[in-house]
């Protein structure tokens, strides 16, 4: 489907640049009146209305980098703004933070509050709300006024823009695999809502595997929290829904978690049932934090290397920036835009077989 007229095929079509453009389309004295014309009317006979969500354009570079993250605990998003801080740093930019506390509307008023003349571009990983709700207009409007993104993690396929993710199906695959391949029969799941692309991802991989090796899974193995138990205050009620998932499988042998809190919780109601892990189950958890390897025991791990991810969420986008304008005035009208796969690791602790 044809995207949306932007603000770099207008300034092509009409043999201007991007900042004439904008000029022209806020009404800038700076530029002539048969221009500005000119412009509004291609604009609208394209039905093309600018927005204050994306202000900061090519004309008016901060060399400062917005980056939006669901939360800041998460050592996993730790790393990637180490990452990313280290890029950019590099190669003479500044990054700002804003939290979207995983809000569909925090997250809008962050992009709509740093967009506002403070960045260059975003890199961010989307809030669960947002993708709940399936509502991306900021980022269309944000893309759409010439202002780049780069979404890591958590990304929607649809949206145009760069992409760093990990492989979320064969990294879960590779865990469940070592769980088999240790004697796992009976491996149930703890994961996340479908609506939360790397937790289905990652339990598409625990599928993979088990269908790979002729296991079949088991509706009553498969454990999909609600996210509201991932705050403090309701620590409590996921012990419970994982007790209740140790209770109703007594058969239960291997527990892959799509989070590391999901994993170290299982573990903490394993030893209250009276299983020894690793002897009696096996534990495998997605992202290599400060909880798994100081839990006791240590956490066998999919690592998700979210300092590499950071790097190359920055460098992609910094390279986007740094585009003469010449350049981009004279690319196709369909853009070109760069998904980027970072490998996964298994690192072997003390919640599995050797």
């Amino acid at each position: 489907m044809k995207r949306k007229i932007t603000l770099k095929q207008i300034a092509k079509e009409l043999d201007v640049s991007i900042s004439t453009v904008s000029k022209a389309l806020r009404n800038s004295i700076e530029i002539s009146e048969d221009t500005r014309q000119k412009v509004q009317a291609f604009a609208k006979l394209y039905n093309y209305r600018p927005n204050n969500i994306a202000l900061s354009l090519k004309n008016r570079k901060t060399k400062t980098i917005g980056i939006i993250i669901p939360e800041i605990v998460h050592h996993f998003f730790s790393k990637v703004i180490t990452g990313i801080e280290l890029v950019a740093n590099k190669r003479g930019y500044n990054v700002i933070v804003g939290l979207s506390n995983e809000s569909f509307d925090k997250e809008v008023i962050n992009m709509q509050m740093l967009a506002n003349g403070s960045i260059d571009g975003f890199i961010l990983s989307i809030a669960k709300e947002t993708l709940q709700q399936q509502d991306y207009h900021h980022f269309i409007e944000t893309i759409n006024q010439g202002m780049p993104i780069v979404m890591f993690d958590r990304v929607v396929n649809e949206i145009p823009c760069d992409k760093v993710i990990v492989d979320d199906i064969e990294g879960a695959k590779k865990a469940v695999e070592k769980l088999i391949s240790n004697g796992c029969k009976h491996i149930g799941i703890i994961t996340t809502k479908d609506y939360v692309s790397v937790g289905k991802l990652r339990t598409q991989g625990y599928l993979t595997a088990l269908d790979d090796h002729k296991i079949e899974p088991e509706s009553s193995l498969i454990l999909k929290v609600d996210d509201k138990l991932l705050s403090d205050d309701h620590l409590d009620a996921l012990e419970k829904e994982i007790e209740q998932l140790f209770k109703s499988n007594k058969s239960i042998d291997g527990i892959f978690a799509v989070n590391e809190l999901y994993a170290v919780t299982a573990m903490k109601v394993a030893r209250k049932l009276g299983y020894e892990v690793p002897n009696d189950i096996q534990v495998i958890s997605f992202t290599d934090g400060v909880l798994s390897k100081h839990s006791t025991p240590s956490l066998t791990t999919v690592s998700q290397h979210g300092q590499e991810i950071g790097e190359k969420a920055a460098d992609l986008l910094i390279n986007r920036l740094e585009m003469d304008d010449e350049d981009e005035i004279a690319e196709d009208e369909e853009e070109y835009y760069e998904t980027v796969i970072i490998e996964t690791d298994l690192i072997e602790r003390e919640s599995t077989k050797s």
